[in-house]
């Protein structure tokens, strides 16, 4: 009898609720006191605390998804895949966000069993092409609330895309441990032209919608 749980087809063990769920809390405070511009700025989280449920919604759920996103292909493919949270990097992104930068790395799913180059590289791409998902997910808030003058869901939907649309393009840079050194490796076609188009799309999503909060 399994002891974890089963979501959406999928086994998670009780660690690996636990951990998914403090990397994304974590996250979601982190970007939230970024978002306020960094420790002087903490309390605008108690005068406008739908910066925080935006953070969550957005970068929390970004990393969250893109994780999953990294197990679902692994146990696609026949791997035993879990996610544990790096509770350092998890620190590191909290003090960093005080002194008015973000630097999040919440963890890693880690996988074992066979794979092959075209497998590990459809397995790192499963992440930014999450992102790239969520990004066209949250677009329709973002018009939505643009044109009904819901200050709260465009802002929801302009976080969610330009957050989204910057995690696949940083994640797909191909160096040290990020996604698009193994999708390189697997195929420098398909990388360059993910790389490619996450980078054109985040940029042009910062020039057009931005990142500013307005309630």
């Amino acid at each position: 009898m399994s002891l974890g749980y089963r979501i959406a087809g999928y086994e998670f063990s009780p660690t690996e609720v636990r951990d998914l769920l403090v990397a994304w809390l974590a996250l979601g405070v982190a970007f939230a006191v970024f978002f306020a511009g960094g420790g002087p700025n903490i309390a605008t989280l108690l005068v406008v605390p739908e910066l925080l449920v935006v953070s969550l919604l957005t970068a929390g759920v970004a990393f969250l998804l893109h994780e999953v996103a990294h197990k679902v292909v692994a146990v696609h493919y026949g791997q035993i895949a879990e996610f544990r949270a790096d509770y350092s990097m998890l620190l590191l992104a909290l003090m960093s966000a005080l002194i008015g930068f973000i630097f999040a790395a919440p963890g890693a799913v880690h996988h074992q069993g066979y794979l092959n180059a075209e497998e590990h590289g459809h397995i790192a791409l499963a992440g930014p092409a999450t992102n790239l998902l969520l990004a066209a997910v949250f677009l329709p808030a973002y018009l939505g609330g643009t044109g009904l003058g819901v200050d709260l869901l465009a802002t929801l939907g302009r976080f969610g895309i330009v957050i989204n649309l910057f995690l696949a393009a940083f994640n797909l840079v191909p160096f040290g441990p990020l996604d698009g050194k193994t999708v390189k490796r697997w195929s420098t076609s398909v990388w360059l032209g993910s790389f490619v188009l996450s980078a054109l799309l985040t940029v042009g999503s910062l020039l057009t919608v931005g990142l500013s909060f307005r309630i």
